[in-house]
């Protein structure tokens, strides 16, 4: 078997990525939108400065901090990937941690080097490198609108229930999904 096998996954999954997001970046203008089914599949450029699901550090160098601790991470993925194939994992849950990995991987690259890039760095960022924002297309309209005031915590807003995401996102998202379903298979592993 080769060892590297489920790398060249996770390189696969993070050129397709990465291509994706920069065939966005110059053919979409940033916040258009492109109908693909209909009002239920959308290709949305978007450009998210923080986390998951738009979440800010409103904070000077959090960006950095996030970047940082996004880099660490896939340095212990990719160990951990590599220690589960010199085990002779179960192949499913080998592949999960490879699209896990490709995933962190891929927003890493867009949180490293797209600050410089393709000068997308927010305002308020004290240098370019490490301040990328991550390029998300992909919107799925399941819902979205305005939420009564009368609701606890959450009224008063506009609310869209699916986040616009990506490639690596779909990923990492999925990779967890598969995780947590065949986890009582996998519990040997982990």
């Amino acid at each position: 078997m080769n060892k590297y096998k489920y790398f060249y996954i996770s390189l696969f999954i993070i050129t397709l990525d990465q291509l994706i997001k920069i065939l966005v970046h110059f053919n979409m203008p940033l916040n258009s939108e492109i109908s693909i089914i209909e009002d239920f599949f959308k290709l949305h450029h978007l450009e998210n400065p923080g986390m998951a699901f738009g979440v800010d550090l409103n904070y000077k160098y959090g960006k950095l901090l996030l970047t940082s601790f996004r880099l660490i991470a896939s340095f212990i993925i990719g160990s951990y990937l590599f220690s589960l194939i010199i085990q002779k994992a179960n192949k499913l849950l080998l592949l999960s941690i490879s699209m896990i990995l490709a995933g962190a991987i891929g927003n890493v690259i867009d949180s490293i080097f797209y600050g410089i890039i393709f000068n997308n760095a927010p305002q308020n960022s004290p240098f370019s490198l490490f301040n990328g924002q991550v390029i998300d297309m992909f919107y799925i309209d399941i819902w979205e609108g305005f939420i009564s005031s009368k609701i606890p915590f959450i009224g008063g807003s506009y609310i869209s229930l699916w986040p616009v995401f990506n490639i690596a996102d779909a990923s990492i998202f999925i990779a967890v999904l598969i995780i947590i379903i065949f986890h009582k298979r996998f519990s040997n592993n982990l």
